[in-house]
């Protein structure tokens, strides 16, 4: 019978205020400081009694800090993402040099898409898991020996890279235990913060893997798959009540789902549970959510929607696989303000097709729309996604090393594509006039006036996360 591992997870240290361990499709420092809660790790450490869960950016630990608390570790599993996959690999030598005989292993997107590259380019690192990882991680704990663990690539002792079989995808969502247990028990849930969600907040996922086809996506080309896998809606209900009872100081529930909205009835029943509850939640949603389905779940205890608009351009939508037509957009949006459904809107800029007259287009249809607050990113062609073998197959790439292209050194977005008709320094230029004409118009500034004079938190909140936004602004402009 193999011994169990000590084992610890690990998001390890980064950029300042980089949030690489991020639910989202892109990682990144934000414009304004954020993090998300590490859920990726956090549901594999669910499964590990006793494991530690260190999210190091969030905790704002050094690594003198986190090498101080993992010394004994006999297993490490360390979250990575493309633009941090560098600074990673140098912190597994790091961990290597300080304790020879630990495991040392990576998950996330990169690890999955290009498992033999990674370890390649990783000497310190034992093994990475692909797919979806949780069940891997758990044996690997449990002492399994490597060879005998499905979903497992890793150095053998000869140096040679072995890749076992596929893992098969988790269809029983509802036998994974709840990662706020893990919250609890390990971080604090105060750090995380996001600008359009109350604080403290936390976020979890209800499901797995989205329908949608969306070129740019990365989690659903990576790691979840395009099957909507779902927790059925009382795990869900019940998992928020422990919240209530346990996490006392918790304000909203976050849905991480990447379209929560997609299966309507479910989404409505996990509302009518909510209600009853009497908590305020919020999660993503696509832009075309039925009027009915808006009324029940903001009659619930709804408060704010994600939804990822991308673009003012309906050649640009179907050129990304999205699904959605500007019309539906306009239609939904009025249905929110109806109801009073707050939006926090996401725009992408430099996705294909982009032209300087879509730019001006989907900066004029923020405007109109007119969600409650925004966030631009452009377009960034993660290695695994539709969108990257687009970039390369067109020579849409200033080079191959996309790594060095989605993030600066200091961990803020770059643009990566250019195009003979765009040149990425247009693109990126116009990120900053997106955020501008948006938020600097008297109609929104009124409106966020307005909302700080609701209370003095929200007044210090926003003064806040304006002068982050400005020297968000001026780090782009030096």
């Amino acid at each position: 019978m193999p011994s169990p591992l000590k084992t610890v997870f690990l998001q390890p240290p980064s950029f300042d205020g980089f949030d690489g361990g991020a639910g989202s499709r892109y990682q990144a420092k934000r414009e304004v400081r954020s993090f998300w809660f590490p859920t990726w790790l956090a549901q594999p450490a669910a499964l590990v009694p006793d494991s530690l869960l260190i999210d190091a950016p969030a905790d704002g630990q050094t690594t003198e800090e986190v090498l101080s608390k993992v010394k004994d570790a006999e297993l490490v599993i360390m979250h990575t993402s493309v633009p941090s996959f560098a600074s990673d690999a140098r912190f597994a030598e790091q961990l290597k040099a300080l304790n020879p005989k630990m495991l040392v292993g990576l998950v996330g997107a990169p690890v999955a898409v290009d498992p033999a590259g990674s370890l390649s380019g990783a000497p310190a690192i034992d093994f990475v898991c692909r797919e979806e990882f949780d069940y891997t991680c758990q044996e690997i704990a449990q002492g399994k020996p490597l060879a005998e663990i499905d979903g497992l690539s890793y150095r053998d002792p000869s140096g040679k890279i072995v890749h076992t079989p596929a893992r098969a995808m988790i269809e029983n969502m509802d036998a994974l235990p709840w990662v706020s247990q893990v919250y609890a028990r390990n971080l604090k849930v105060e750090n995380y913060f996001i600008g359009y969600l109350k604080h403290p907040y936390v976020s979890f996922y209800t499901g797995r893997g989205c329908k949608s086809r969306c070129t740019f996506c990365l989690w659903p080309q990576t790691v979840g798959g395009h099957t909507y896998r779902v927790r059925s809606p009382q795990s869900v209900i019940d998992e928020v009540a422990w919240i209530k009872d346990n996490l006392p100081q918790v304000r909203e529930i976050f849905f991480d789902d990447d379209t929560f909205t997609d299966l309507g009835e479910r989404a409505c029943e996990i509302a009518r549970g909510l209600g009853r509850l009497g908590v305020t939640w919020s999660c993503n949603a696509k832009a075309n959510v039925p009027y009915e389905t808006l009324k029940v779940m903001r009659e619930n205890g709804l408060r704010l929607l994600l939804v990822g608009y991308e673009t003012g351009s309906d050649l640009i939508l179907k050129n990304i696989k999205k699904g959605m037509r500007t019309d539906f957009a306009r239609r939904f949006t009025s249905d929110c303000h109806k109801l009073g459904i707050t939006i926090h809107g996401t725009f992408i800029l430099g996705l294909p097709g982009e032209t300087r007259e879509t730019i001006e287009q989907t900066i004029r249809f923020a405007q109109e729309i007119n969600p409650h607050t925004i966030q631009v990113s452009l377009a960034a062609p993660y290695p695994g996604t539709s969108l990257h073998r687009e970039a390369v197959a067109n020579g849409w790439l200033s080079s191959p090393d996309t790594s060095s292209q989605l993030v600066s050194s200091a961990g803020t977005q770059i643009i990566a594509l250019s195009y003979p008709h765009l040149k990425a320094d247009e693109i990126f230029d116009s990120l900053e006039r997106f955020y501008k004409r948006f938020y600097f118009r008297p109609r929104k500034i009124a409106e966020l006036v307005g909302e700080m004079a609701t209370s003095w938190e929200m007044t210090q909140r926003r003064l806040r996360e304006g002068v982050e936004f400005m020297r968000f602004l001026n780090r782009r402009a030096a």
